[in-house]
């Protein structure tokens, strides 16, 4: 086993009709928790880098520890920038063998995306890395806007259409009711919109902000055409800050090994977890 690409994996998922998990990672014993979970599956899995978390590692640590995780699990592993707005930043991680790639230009204008994200795909193909791309807005916790205004910023189906069309992208991730971070709420995805998108598209569809959503709201999306699902905040709270917190006031002695193989332990559940609802329709 090795690292694969994102592409790769995610039209195995359309074949099987699931989707493919895709997790963040914030050090290295979370990353070995992500290819655990993954492995005792028997499930490819995504370990995704944030520009933040590559700060820490660097672009050439990351890839040879996650190659080096995925040869030790046996596991297909597709290490993936998460969310990257600079191109410089994505050149280099192509460069240093990354297998995936997203360029996040859903701030700027329709065509500024456009140009922005065929810039991504024009170099990332040439070494066979795979692109993914985000049209629409998926919120974050902190933003405080209705719902109606969310919908507003939600991904237009024909817009969809045209944008994979005009850039060539592997992998599209639509606004369609989920945020970054906790809700406030209970989450309400548009299901018509997955729906409609997906039939007009010839991509797989990535959801963002999967920290909780339910199981059942998952099955339908990926009946829908959803095919990778990004979870990062549940890793970072309960399997990592959760943890550590609870690890150092218990201590009862100076051994940091019982804390970190605790983080390691609880990040492989909860991936374990997770991909066995993502793939409810494959077995």
């Amino acid at each position: 086993m090795s690292l694969v690409t994102l592409k790769y994996v995610l039209e195995e998922a359309r074949k099987g009709n699931y989707a493919v998990g895709a997790f963040n990672f914030f050090g290295l014993e979370n990353l070995q928790g992500i290819v655990l979970g993954a492995s005792r599956r028997k499930s490819p899995v995504i370990a995704m880098a944030s520009t933040g978390a590559l700060k820490m590692f660097g672009e050439k640590v990351a890839v040879a520890t996650t190659r080096a995780l995925s040869e030790e699990y046996e596991t297909d592993v597709v290490l993936h920038l998460d969310h990257c707005t600079d191109l410089d930043l994505l050149y280099r991680c192509v460069d240093n063998g990354f297998t995936s790639v997203m360029i996040d230009a859903s701030s700027k204008s329709f065509d500024e995306n456009i140009e922005i994200t065929r810039k991504a795909v024009a170099y990332a193909s040439r070494y066979g890395v795979s692109v993914e791309a985000e049209l629409g807005h998926v919120g974050g916790r902190e933003d405080e806007i209705s719902v109606d205004e969310r919908k507003a910023l939600f991904t237009v189906p024909e817009d969809a259409r045209r944008f994979v069309e005009a850039t060539g992208i592997d992998a599209l991730a639509v606004a369609v009711g989920t945020v970054h971070g906790f809700y406030k709420s209970e989450p309400k995805l548009d299901f018509e919109r997955i729906a409609a998108i997906h039939a007009l598209v010839d991509v797989p569809l990535v959801l963002h902000g999967g920290t909780g959503v339910s199981d059942a709201d998952f099955i339908r999306a990926i009946s829908l055409g959803v095919r990778k699902i990004n979870v990062g905040t549940e890793l970072r709270v309960h399997g990592f800050f959760d943890v550590m917190c609870k690890g150092c006031k218990d201590a009862v002695d100076d051994d940091p090994r019982k804390i970190t193989a605790k983080i390691k332990s609880t990040c492989a559940d909860i991936v374990e977890q997770k991909i066995a609802v993502f793939e409810n329709k494959k077995n």
